[in-house]
């Protein structure tokens, strides 16, 4: 028994460092050991500091590169030589939104209830950005028609009714009309609607032809690799590409994948949506349920990604229009938002397996939060709850290392006496672990069916765009940031050291040791982590102290604190 205690320990400090090591090698620009974290500025192709203004628009495909696919290389290249943006902007209570005439692309779009630092300032804010078209980063939409039609670098004449929502006024409209090319006129009309992050769009393609044309309009979103600003070296969230189908539900696309034409997703379907994501952020185009379209990937020489779908808009005769009305989503991950734009939206707000635990957490969280109106004491409130619910099965474990603590002294003295035989010491005790009816597995089983509920928590936490700017009390005015004077970090690692010296010493003396190195070692990456996460640790760590201490007080056991010996 006391071999495979050792054995897993190894187990667990090997793979523990072995991860730290790959985490100092991603911070360091190194490429990562195990898991692609996306592409960065550098993988993306641009080469330098970041791409042109005119990048996204001057998609030509990577010489003849299979990572694009048949659709994406039917799709416009360069802009025509003196063509310049003519920009127009519109205002909600929600979005300042800024298009370009040409394409009648979205180009710009800032977050007016989320604020930014400016130049990494703390105390400098200014409502986040979240679509731009400039030299150090691009994330645009675009929409056009295939195959020599009005598209994305066609320029368009706009008619805007109002440049912002006045009091009392719930909607705009900004429409853009192209001119006519290969005999269709396309015009696309985007509403613009109060409190609401979705906007309306709508297509009219017009055939000024005499002849039958069958039209294929195209939706898309455009992007180069670099992830979002809100990352660190110590943790990691998907930035990239997604589809969602009835058939095949939710999948994600790397921008790695996409660059080495490996990828995997509903090709072709009738449902769901193409969307862009990144920590806290997404957008997303969503067509018509019954709609049939061909989704696609593609990466340009540029350096720019696209993920977009495209749909047939059936026969159109001379003199005839055709309408397809889509919805275009721009804004935050706030997951009982999503669920209200479109079915499986809210799933761009990734859990990972942990998914079946997560979202029942966020909705009692959520709830929570509500009833108090701070994050911070909502965390708080949900560890106690947590808890509570948990409190019989810690019960047992802690009665169990209870136990053990208190045959330690009797275990060491033996280890003493029959140090020069080990065979005997294992018998020995064996038999003293049965004597007592003691599991020396009984403190690790309760708590290991607790670890995926903690995990999933620990996601909520740190997918949710809710914890940003989220202040707590005095110093933490964000959550989802570093603790700015490392104050709850220190308390952290000290409930850590007061936790772990309340535990029975292991008899082994390398076991004895691993148990102070291991946690000490984890808490200093806590240092890094965001104040909502350290907050909920520091949480649940106080109620184990406290528990652990209530427990052995009634079964009498001396709650001596035992401190490492490393001699």
């Amino acid at each position: 028994m006391n071999e495979i205690r050792r054995s897993l320990l190894w187990a667990v400090f090997g793979i523990s460092l072995v991860m730290l090591w790959d985490q100092w090698q991603i911070h360091n620009g190194n490429a990562p050991l195990f898991f692609s974290q996306g592409a960065t500025q550098q993988a993306s192709g641009a080469g330098s500091t970041g791409v042109s203004a005119n990048t996204a628009n001057n998609m030509v495909p990577a010489g003849s590169s299979s990572a694009v696919s048949a659709t994406a290389q039917t799709l416009p290249g360069a802009v025509p030589e003196g063509v310049t943006q003519e920009l127009v902007t519109v205002s909600s209570d929600v979005l300042d939104l800024t298009f370009d005439a040409v394409g009648g692309n979205l180009v710009g779009a800032q977050l007016l209830k989320h604020s930014a630092d400016v130049g990494g300032k703390k105390g400098q804010t200014q409502a986040l950005t979240l679509l731009t078209q400039s030299a150090a980063h691009t994330y645009i939409v675009q929409s056009g028609l295939v195959g020599g039609k009005p598209n994305h670098i066609t320029r368009m004449t706009p008619v805007v009714s109002a440049n912002e929502l006045t009091s009392g006024q719930d909607s705009l409209e900004l429409r853009f009309e192209s001119e006519v090319v290969g005999g269709l006129q396309l015009i696309k009309t985007y509403t613009v609607k109060r409190g609401d992050y979705t906007l309306d769009v709508r297509f009219d393609v017009l055939n000024k032809s005499d002849q039958t044309q069958s039209p294929e309009l195209y939706v898309q979103l455009a992007r180069d690799g670099m992830s979002a600003e809100s990352e660190t070296p110590f943790y990691k969230t998907f930035t990239g590409p997604a589809f969602y189908s009835d058939e095949e539900k939710y999948q994600k696309v790397d921008f790695e994948d996409i660059a080495k034409n490996d990828t995997s997703f509903a090709a072709t379907t009738s449902s769901g949506f193409v969307a862009m994501v990144q920590h806290y952020f997404a957008s997303a185009w969503v067509l018509p349920a019954g709609q049939l379209r061909e989704n696609y990937v593609a990466r340009f020489a540029s350096g720019i990604y696209t993920a977009g779908s495209k749909a047939q808009m059936g026969s159109l005769a001379p003199g005839a229009t055709q309408t397809l009305q889509t919805r275009l989503f721009v804004g935050p991950q706030q997951e009982t938002m999503l669920e209200t734009v479109t079915p499986g939206l809210e799933l761009v707000k990734d859990y990972g397996w942990v998914t079946i635990l997560a979202k029942p957490l966020y909705w009692l969280l959520d709830k929570i939060h509500g009833f108090v109106g701070n994050w911070g004491w909502a965390i708080m409130l949900l560890v106690v709850l947590i808890k509570a619910a948990f409190y019989w099965l810690n019960a047992k474990a802690y009665q169990s290392m209870g136990k053990m603590k208190a045959l330690s002294p009797r275990i060491t003295e033996m280890r003493e006496r029959l140090k020069d035989k080990p065979q005997q010491i294992q018998q020995e005790m064996m038999r003293i672990y049965k004597e007592e009816k003691v599991n020396p597995l009984g403190g690790c089983l309760p708590i290991m069916v607790q670890i995926p509920v903690f995990i999933a928590l620990y996601w909520v936490l740190l997918s949710s765009v809710e914890m940003r700017n989220a202040p707590w009390i005095l110093w933490i005015t964000d959550l989802s940031t570093k603790d700015p004077f490392f104050i709850l970090p220190v308390i952290m690692t000290l409930t850590t050291f007061i936790q772990t010296a309340l535990n029975p010493t292991p008899p082994d003396p390398l076991q004895a040791k691993l148990m102070w190195i291991m946690p000490m070692a984890f808490s200093v990456m806590f240092f890094f982590f965001p104040a909502g996460l350290v907050l909920y640790w520091i949480t649940n760590n106080t109620l184990t102290i406290l528990q652990q201490w209530h427990i052995n007080k009634g079964m009498g056991i001396d709650m001596k604190f035992q401190l490492p010996k490393f001699k």
